[in-house]
Protein backbone atom coordinates (compact mmCIF):
# COMPACT_ATOMS: atom_id res chain seq x y z
CA UNK A 1 0.00 0.00 0.00
CA UNK A 2 0.89 3.24 -0.84
CA UNK A 3 0.28 6.25 1.06
CA UNK A 4 -0.08 9.91 -0.08
CA UNK A 5 -0.20 13.02 1.73
CA UNK A 6 -2.81 15.41 0.26
CA UNK A 7 -3.48 19.13 1.34
CA UNK A 8 -6.43 18.77 3.51
CA UNK A 9 -8.29 21.65 1.45
CA UNK A 10 -8.40 24.64 -0.72
CA UNK A 11 -7.24 24.83 -4.56
CA UNK A 12 -4.54 22.64 -4.05
CA UNK A 13 -6.60 19.83 -2.74
CA UNK A 14 -9.34 20.35 -5.45
CA UNK A 15 -6.91 20.13 -8.25
CA UNK A 16 -5.22 17.02 -6.35
CA UNK A 17 -8.42 15.26 -6.20
CA UNK A 18 -9.81 15.82 -9.51
CA UNK A 19 -6.58 14.11 -10.72
CA UNK A 20 -6.64 11.36 -8.77
CA UNK A 21 -10.32 10.83 -9.82
CA UNK A 22 -8.83 11.24 -13.83
CA UNK A 23 -6.37 8.57 -12.88
CA UNK A 24 -9.17 6.24 -11.94
CA UNK A 25 -8.51 6.10 -8.45
CA UNK A 26 -11.87 5.60 -6.45
CA UNK A 27 -11.95 7.04 -3.08
CA UNK A 28 -14.38 6.43 -0.37
CA UNK A 29 -17.16 9.31 -0.99
CA UNK A 30 -19.13 11.55 2.04
CA UNK A 31 -16.56 10.99 4.24
CA UNK A 32 -13.88 13.48 5.55
CA UNK A 33 -11.10 11.18 7.50
CA UNK A 34 -7.74 11.96 7.86
CA UNK A 35 -6.86 8.70 6.25
CA UNK A 36 -8.66 7.75 3.37
CA UNK A 37 -8.15 4.52 1.11
CA UNK A 38 -8.31 3.90 -2.51
CA UNK A 39 -11.24 1.04 -3.34
CA UNK A 40 -10.00 0.33 -6.28
CA UNK A 41 -5.93 0.98 -6.44
CA UNK A 42 -3.55 0.62 -3.59
CA UNK A 43 -3.36 3.96 -2.47
CA UNK A 44 -4.57 5.74 0.83
CA UNK A 45 -4.95 8.93 1.02
CA UNK A 46 -3.52 11.40 3.95
CA UNK A 47 -5.04 14.78 4.40
CA UNK A 48 -3.03 17.06 5.96
CA UNK A 49 -1.83 20.93 6.09
CA UNK A 50 0.49 22.11 3.20
CA UNK A 51 3.25 23.11 5.42
CA UNK A 52 3.24 19.61 6.85
CA UNK A 53 3.35 17.83 3.77
CA UNK A 54 7.36 18.37 3.21
CA UNK A 55 7.60 16.81 6.58
CA UNK A 56 5.47 13.95 6.45
CA UNK A 57 7.07 12.28 3.34
CA UNK A 58 11.03 13.06 4.54
CA UNK A 59 10.08 11.17 7.84
CA UNK A 60 8.07 8.26 6.13
CA UNK A 61 5.14 8.86 7.74
CA UNK A 62 4.38 9.68 3.93
CA UNK A 63 5.52 7.82 0.87
CA UNK A 64 4.77 10.21 -1.63
CA UNK A 65 2.93 13.58 -1.36
CA UNK A 66 1.64 16.65 -3.61
CA UNK A 67 2.82 19.86 -2.41
CA UNK A 68 2.76 23.09 -3.29
CA UNK A 69 6.92 23.99 -4.68
CA UNK A 70 6.31 27.39 -2.50
CA UNK A 71 6.43 25.06 0.62
CA UNK A 72 8.40 22.56 -0.88
CA UNK A 73 11.26 25.38 -1.30
CA UNK A 74 10.29 27.07 2.40
CA UNK A 75 10.37 23.76 4.09
CA UNK A 76 13.93 22.20 2.64
CA UNK A 77 12.93 18.71 3.75
CA UNK A 78 14.77 15.11 2.47
CA UNK A 79 12.34 14.29 0.11
CA UNK A 80 12.90 13.73 -4.12
CA UNK A 81 10.88 15.50 -6.66
CA UNK A 82 9.21 12.89 -8.47
CA UNK A 83 7.06 14.96 -11.06
CA UNK A 84 5.82 18.41 -11.41
CA UNK A 85 2.32 17.97 -12.00
CA UNK A 86 1.77 21.82 -13.59
CA UNK A 87 -1.64 22.71 -12.09
CA UNK A 88 -2.45 25.02 -8.80
CA UNK A 89 0.45 27.49 -10.53
CA UNK A 90 0.98 30.32 -8.48
CA UNK A 91 3.91 33.25 -7.70
CA UNK A 92 5.80 34.43 -4.98
CA UNK A 93 6.01 38.08 -4.61
CA UNK A 94 6.77 41.33 -3.00
CA UNK A 95 4.30 43.09 -2.49
CA UNK A 96 3.87 47.19 -0.93
CA UNK A 97 0.80 49.64 -0.72
CA UNK A 98 -0.07 50.98 -4.18
CA UNK A 99 0.59 54.47 -3.46
CA UNK A 100 3.80 54.76 -2.82
CA UNK A 101 7.03 54.81 -5.22
CA UNK A 102 8.99 51.90 -6.04
CA UNK A 103 12.31 52.01 -8.20
CA UNK A 104 14.23 48.81 -7.23
CA UNK A 105 15.34 46.55 -4.18
CA UNK A 106 16.84 48.55 -2.18
CA UNK A 107 13.13 50.40 -1.16
CA UNK A 108 13.18 47.60 1.27
CA UNK A 109 16.10 48.63 3.47
CA UNK A 110 15.40 48.99 6.63
CA UNK A 111 11.80 48.01 5.97
CA UNK A 112 9.93 45.69 7.82
CA UNK A 113 8.06 42.68 5.49
CA UNK A 114 5.64 40.28 7.00
CA UNK A 115 5.16 36.71 5.06
CA UNK A 116 4.52 33.15 6.26
CA UNK A 117 7.92 32.23 3.57
CA UNK A 118 10.42 33.35 6.10
CA UNK A 119 12.89 31.24 4.81
CA UNK A 120 13.01 31.62 0.78
CA UNK A 121 12.68 35.11 2.12
CA UNK A 122 15.38 35.36 4.02
CA UNK A 123 17.59 33.39 1.07
CA UNK A 124 16.52 36.11 -1.14
CA UNK A 125 17.18 39.60 0.51
CA UNK A 126 20.91 37.66 1.42
CA UNK A 127 21.61 37.06 -1.82
CA UNK A 128 20.67 40.52 -3.01
CA UNK A 129 22.18 42.27 -0.31
CA UNK A 130 19.34 43.95 1.23
CA UNK A 131 18.77 44.45 5.22
CA UNK A 132 15.04 43.99 6.19
CA UNK A 133 13.58 42.83 9.32
CA UNK A 134 11.10 39.59 8.52
CA UNK A 135 7.91 39.71 10.59
CA UNK A 136 6.87 35.97 10.83
CA UNK A 137 2.73 35.43 10.66
CA UNK A 138 0.19 33.17 9.42
CA UNK A 139 -3.01 34.02 8.07
CA UNK A 140 -4.04 37.01 6.39
CA UNK A 141 -0.25 38.33 5.37
CA UNK A 142 -2.13 40.49 3.25
CA UNK A 143 -3.94 43.07 6.18
CA UNK A 144 -0.31 43.74 7.68
CA UNK A 145 0.38 46.66 6.13
CA UNK A 146 -2.84 48.51 6.23
CA UNK A 147 -2.85 47.87 10.01
CA UNK A 148 0.90 49.06 10.83
CA UNK A 149 2.29 45.69 11.42
CA UNK A 150 4.87 45.87 8.44
CA UNK A 151 5.63 48.09 5.60
CA UNK A 152 5.30 45.37 2.61
CA UNK A 153 4.35 41.72 2.78
CA UNK A 154 5.85 38.35 0.80
CA UNK A 155 3.15 35.90 0.09
CA UNK A 156 1.14 33.67 -2.58
CA UNK A 157 0.14 35.73 -5.76
CA UNK A 158 -2.32 33.92 -7.76
CA UNK A 159 -4.55 36.44 -9.78
CA UNK A 160 -3.67 39.41 -8.04
CA UNK A 161 -7.04 40.16 -6.40
CA UNK A 162 -6.77 39.84 -2.45
CA UNK A 163 -3.56 42.54 -3.40
CA UNK A 164 -6.29 45.03 -5.18
CA UNK A 165 -8.45 44.41 -2.30
CA UNK A 166 -6.22 45.46 0.54
CA UNK A 167 -4.52 48.12 -1.86
CA UNK A 168 -1.41 46.78 -2.67
CA UNK A 169 0.56 46.37 -5.51
CA UNK A 170 3.08 43.76 -6.57
CA UNK A 171 6.24 44.85 -7.23
CA UNK A 172 9.09 42.16 -6.97
CA UNK A 173 8.67 38.13 -8.35
CA UNK A 174 10.97 35.83 -6.55
CA UNK A 175 10.00 33.31 -7.53
CA UNK A 176 6.81 30.73 -9.47
CA UNK A 177 5.32 27.89 -8.05
CA UNK A 178 3.27 24.74 -9.06
CA UNK A 179 1.98 21.60 -7.65
CA UNK A 180 4.95 18.90 -7.28
CA UNK A 181 5.17 15.39 -6.59
CA UNK A 182 7.28 14.27 -4.43
CA UNK A 183 8.49 11.15 -2.54
CA UNK A 184 10.32 9.60 0.36
CA UNK A 185 14.06 9.17 -0.96
CA UNK A 186 13.86 5.02 0.08
CA UNK A 187 10.64 3.60 -1.18
CA UNK A 188 10.77 -0.41 -1.16
CA UNK A 189 10.69 -2.07 -4.24
CA UNK A 190 6.96 -2.93 -3.82
CA UNK A 191 5.55 0.90 -2.94
CA UNK A 192 8.01 1.80 -5.81
CA UNK A 193 6.22 -0.29 -8.46
CA UNK A 194 2.58 1.18 -7.23
CA UNK A 195 4.14 4.52 -7.60
CA UNK A 196 5.34 3.53 -11.14
CA UNK A 197 1.79 2.53 -11.95
CA UNK A 198 0.49 5.70 -10.81
CA UNK A 199 2.87 8.18 -12.75
CA UNK A 200 1.91 5.86 -15.73
CA UNK A 201 -1.75 7.26 -15.41
CA UNK A 202 -0.79 10.60 -14.18
CA UNK A 203 1.40 10.58 -17.69
CA UNK A 204 -1.08 9.27 -19.61
CA UNK A 205 -3.58 12.17 -18.52
CA UNK A 206 -1.47 15.06 -18.92
CA UNK A 207 -0.58 13.90 -22.09
CA UNK A 208 -4.03 14.11 -23.20
CA UNK A 209 -4.14 18.20 -22.00
CA UNK A 210 -4.59 20.70 -24.33
CA UNK A 211 -5.16 18.22 -27.52
CA UNK A 212 -8.13 17.43 -29.73
CA UNK A 213 -9.15 14.58 -31.59
CA UNK A 214 -10.16 15.55 -35.55
CA UNK A 215 -11.94 13.20 -37.75
CA UNK A 216 -12.79 15.18 -41.06
CA UNK A 217 -13.71 14.52 -44.82
CA UNK A 218 -10.65 15.11 -47.13
CA UNK A 219 -10.44 15.17 -51.22
CA UNK A 220 -7.64 12.24 -52.12
CA UNK A 221 -5.89 14.88 -54.23
CA UNK A 222 -5.22 17.03 -51.17
CA UNK A 223 -4.11 14.21 -48.53
CA UNK A 224 -0.57 15.03 -48.95
CA UNK A 225 -0.51 18.24 -48.09
CA UNK A 226 -3.26 18.03 -45.45
CA UNK A 227 -0.32 15.46 -43.50
CA UNK A 228 2.02 18.60 -43.32
CA UNK A 229 -0.48 20.51 -41.59
CA UNK A 230 -1.58 18.00 -39.05
CA UNK A 231 1.81 15.79 -38.14
CA UNK A 232 -0.15 13.61 -35.71
CA UNK A 233 1.17 11.48 -32.79
CA UNK A 234 3.16 9.05 -35.32
CA UNK A 235 0.67 10.02 -38.93
CA UNK A 236 -2.98 10.40 -39.49
CA UNK A 237 -5.27 7.34 -39.87
CA UNK A 238 -6.75 7.77 -43.11
CA UNK A 239 -9.55 5.35 -44.38
CA UNK A 240 -11.02 5.71 -48.05
CA UNK A 241 -15.16 6.56 -48.16
CA UNK A 242 -17.77 5.47 -50.75
CA UNK A 243 -17.60 8.74 -52.34
CA UNK A 244 -14.72 8.14 -54.82
CA UNK A 245 -11.96 10.85 -54.49
CA UNK A 246 -12.88 11.39 -50.19
CA UNK A 247 -11.25 9.60 -47.23
CA UNK A 248 -11.98 9.80 -43.69
CA UNK A 249 -9.07 11.53 -41.71
CA UNK A 250 -8.71 10.76 -37.92
CA UNK A 251 -5.82 12.92 -35.94
CA UNK A 252 -4.53 14.86 -32.53
CA UNK A 253 -3.89 18.24 -32.51
CA UNK A 254 -2.85 20.78 -29.53
CA UNK A 255 -5.90 23.29 -29.31
CA UNK A 256 -3.75 25.98 -28.81
CA UNK A 257 -3.17 25.40 -33.03
CA UNK A 258 -6.51 24.42 -33.35
CA UNK A 259 -8.16 27.73 -35.43
CA UNK A 260 -5.05 28.11 -37.28
CA UNK A 261 -4.50 24.30 -38.21
CA UNK A 262 -9.15 24.15 -39.05
CA UNK A 263 -8.50 27.12 -41.11
CA UNK A 264 -5.72 25.91 -43.19
CA UNK A 265 -7.50 22.53 -43.29
CA UNK A 266 -10.40 23.67 -44.69
CA UNK A 267 -8.40 26.26 -47.47
CA UNK A 268 -7.41 22.51 -48.41
CA UNK A 269 -10.94 21.23 -49.01
CA UNK A 270 -11.52 19.52 -45.54
CA UNK A 271 -15.53 19.14 -44.64
CA UNK A 272 -17.34 17.57 -41.86
CA UNK A 273 -14.92 18.66 -39.38
CA UNK A 274 -16.01 16.51 -36.15
CA UNK A 275 -13.63 17.60 -32.85
CA UNK A 276 -13.81 15.62 -29.68
CA UNK A 277 -12.39 15.95 -26.69
CA UNK A 278 -9.65 13.20 -25.39
CA UNK A 279 -9.58 12.48 -21.63
CA UNK A 280 -6.78 10.35 -22.04
CA UNK A 281 -3.73 9.03 -23.89
CA UNK A 282 -1.37 6.07 -23.80
CA UNK A 283 1.82 5.98 -25.78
Amino acid sequence: MLRIAVQAKGRLYEDTMSLLTETGIKLESGKRLLLLPARNFPLEVLFLRDDDIPQSVADGVADIGIVGENEYTEKNKNVLITKRLGFSKCRMSLAIPKEVEYDDLSWFNGKVIATSYPEILKNFLVEKGVNADIHVITGSVEIAPGIGLADAIFDIVSSGSTLVTNHLKEVEVLMKSEALLIQHPALSAEKQTILDELLFRIESVQIAEDKKYVLMNVPTENIEEIIEVLPGIKSPTIMPLAKEGWNSLHAVIDEKRFWDIIGKLKALGAEGILVVPIEKMIL
